[in-house]
């Protein structure tokens, strides 16, 4: 697993405070999907103009790569009833004598059929626990229980129901919505990208919730080039840092992938003077976490468990497109690493005053 070394910070956890009123919130995505408000941002100078995000065309230059990330969220919430237990003395099943309710969110996949997941309530998912899932679709047996209160799970399919894990999410699961969202959202492909692929994440990349294939049509037709990479999104994106002392928050890995092609493309373009501009924090992980020393970006297929806060030295991203982050965030922290702390946090002043929607179906920054 890749980790970075952690810079000598005496910065704390309410340094990434600010004042958000609830109304600034978004709670559903606007239409079309680019005409959301976006910021743009100086990382020199913190001069603040104010765009919609279908303009960021005008603020790439043809040698430019842009790096998605191209996974796809999974309706990775699924609620199943506690009835059994696993007798280890006897190597029988136990009925508890009780059909309780549990509520899992599946976070990150370690075999085809096992999966760390975070539980609610945790009592009722303590090892030995047999879950019941969709009357008869598919069990879930509690492994351990690891970092974070995380629990592994082994799955069990009826193969009459469904063929996979993932089938069964399809047919049992729902969308996983952050928790600030608390209207329905009627078309779920909105909390997707328009390029998202690989399924795994449990939650979306929020920054290119904007982007329409008509604006990714233009952008690659004025010569800027389009790199995916993958990041599975799981409990490390949005893990709540609970130490005063950020440097004691310590990261939960997340599955990434970039493949020889992508490596060799921004690579190229960094060479030749175009600038490697990550679509969203989880780009700019993986970025992070595969480049050297001498700014080379490397395939790999791996997991991360790298901390981005100010004292950082990045390696291989140039700029940054990204959502209004939650207080205390490490998400805030590391955009206040790419552009300075003082700048990010009188940019989200301003967008408090200015009347920007935050978080994941809010407006945009873009950090250049």
């Amino acid at each position: 697993m890749i980790k970075n070394h952690l810079p000598e910070t005496n910065l704390t956890l309410k340094d990434f405070f600010y004042d958000l009123p609830e109304e600034r919130i978004a709670q559903t995505p606007l239409e079309p999907r680019d005409s959301s408000r976006l910021m743009l941002l100086s990382r020199d100078s913190g001069e603040i103009e104010h765009k919609i995000f279908r303009d960021i065309i005008d603020y790439l230059n043809p040698e430019d790569v842009l790096v998605i990330n191209d996974t796809r969220v999974i309706p990775a919430r699924i609620i199943g009833t506690r009835s059994h237990r696993w007798d280890s003395e006897t190597g029988t099943l136990v009925e508890t004598g009780s059909e309780a309710s549990v509520e899992l969110l599946l976070l990150k996949q370690r075999e085809h059929n096992v999966w760390e997941a975070l539980a609610g309530p945790g009592k009722r998912a303590k090892p030995g626990d047999i879950l019941d899932f969709g009357d008869g679709v598919m069990r879930g047996h509690i492994e351990d229980v690891i970092e974070g209160g995380c629990r592994v799970v082994r799955f069990e399919v009826n193969p009459e129901s469904a063929a996979n894990v993932m089938e069964a999410l399809n047919l049992l699961g729902t969308m996983p919505l952050p928790p600030y969202i608390t209207e329905k959202l009627e078309n779920q492909e909105r909390y997707q990208t328009v390029y998202s692929k690989t399924n795994g994440s449990a939650a979306a990349p929020t920054a290119g919730l904007h982007f329409t294939n008509e604006l990714l049509d233009a952008i690659r037709a004025k010569g800027v080039a389009i790199a995916p990479v993958l990041l599975h999104v799981g409990l490390g994106t949005f893990r709540p840092v609970k130490e005063e002392k950020i440097a004691d928050h310590e990261m939960h890995s997340e599955f990434i992938c970039v493949t020889e092609e992508s490596a060799a493309l921004i690579n190229e373009r960094k060479k030749n003077g175009g600038r490697v501009i990550a679509v969203g924090t989880t780009s700019c992980r993986v970025l992070e976490s595969a480049s050297d020393e001498n700014g080379i970006l490397h395939p790999v297929s791996t997991d991360t468990g790298i901390f981005i806060y100010p004292g950082y030295r990045f390696k291989m991203v140039d700029a940054l497109i990204t959502n209004f982050h939650l207080p205390e965030s490490t998400l805030l922290m590391l955009v206040s690493a790419l552009c300075g702390r003082e700048k990010i946090m009188n940019a989200y002043k301003t967008a408090v005053e200015e009347e920007y929607r935050f978080f994941s179906f809010g407006d945009a920054m873009f950090i250049c």
